[in-house]
C-alpha cells in the first residue's frame, strides 16, 4: 500500500464525482495504486461482514481490447488506465467460517455466538434469491466506495452496466460462484464530465410513510 496520504473534503469528493467517458490514455495507474483503491473499497459494509465482492482488474491493453466488444464498443474501456469488473459472490456464506472463526480464536467472540451466526447465514443462503440479492447489494456498496476513493485520489471513473455479462464471464473465466455486477473505468479525464440533472432531494424524500 502506498505511504502517501490524501486529505480531501469528503463533500467535495461526492459533489465533484461524475461519470467520465473520455480519458487521457497516456496516464497509467500503477498496480500499487489500483490495489490501494481496492483496499479502500473493501472497507465498505456488508451483511454479516461476509464481504460479497471480487474485483477483476483489467489494465493490460490487449485485455482491454478483448473487453471492448463485450462492452458494446464503449471507448472508455480502452482509453482508461484500467477497467475494474466488480463481481458479487453468490456463495459468500462460505466466508463465514474464516471470518467468525478468526474472531473466536482472537477471543473477540464466544464459540456459541459464532455457531449461532453461522447457522443464521447458512439458513438464509438456502434461498438462491437471498444469495443473489446479497451479492448485488453488498457488491454495489464496495463499487461505490471504489469510485469515491478514486476521486479522492484525483482519478475519474464511470460505472458501466452496458455490457454482456455472460460473454464477460466466459472471456475472463469467471467462476460460476460470482456474478458480474458492473464495469468501472478508472483514469484521468481527457475532457470534463458532462453535468447531469439531479432531482431535488425534496422530490426524493418521503417522511415516515407514503
Amino acid at each position: 500500500m502506498s505511504n502517501t496520504t490524501t486529505t480531501v473534503d469528503f463533500m467535495q469528493v461526492v459533489n465533484d464525482r461524475h461519470a467520465v467517458k473520455k480519458y487521457d490514455s497516456s496516464v497509467k495507474i500503477s498496480k500499487a495504486e489500483l490495489t490501494e483503491l481496492i483496499e479502500t473499497a473493501t472497507k465498505a459494509p456488508s451483511a454479516w461482514n461476509l464481504q460479497h465482492w471480487k474485483f477483476v482488474v483489467i489494465d493490460d491493453q490487449a485485455q482491454k481490447e478483448k473487453l471492448l466488444p463485450i462492452a458494446y464498443g464503449q471507448q472508455q474501456v480502452v482509453e482508461a488506465s484500467a477497467v475494474i469488473a466488480v463481481l458479487g459472490d453468490l456463495e459468500a456464506n462460505k466466508n463465514a467460517e474464516t471470518i467468525f472463526g478468526g474472531a473466536v480464536q482472537a477471543g473477540q467472540l464466544p464459540q456459541e455466538v459464532k455457531d449461532m451466526i453461522v447457522g443464521q447465514i447458512e439458513g438464509a443462503y438456502k434461498s438462491p434469491q437471498v444469495a443473489r440479492d446479497s451479492a448485488v447489494l453488498n457488491g454495489s456498496l464496495a463499487a461505490m466506495q471504489l469510485m469515491l476513493a478514486a476521486k479522492a485520489k484525483g482519478y475519474d471513473t464511470c460505472a458501466m452496466g452496458g455490457y454482456d455479462a455472460v460473454k464477460f464471464a466466459e472471456a475472463f473465466k469467471v467462476p460460476s460462484r460470482y456474478i458480474p455486477l458492473m464495469l468501472i473505468s478508472v483514469g484521468k479525464a481527457a475532457t470534463p464530465a458532462r453535468a447531469s440533472f439531479r432531482f431535488p432531494a425534496a422530490d426524493t424524500i418521503i417522511w415516515n410513510q407514503f
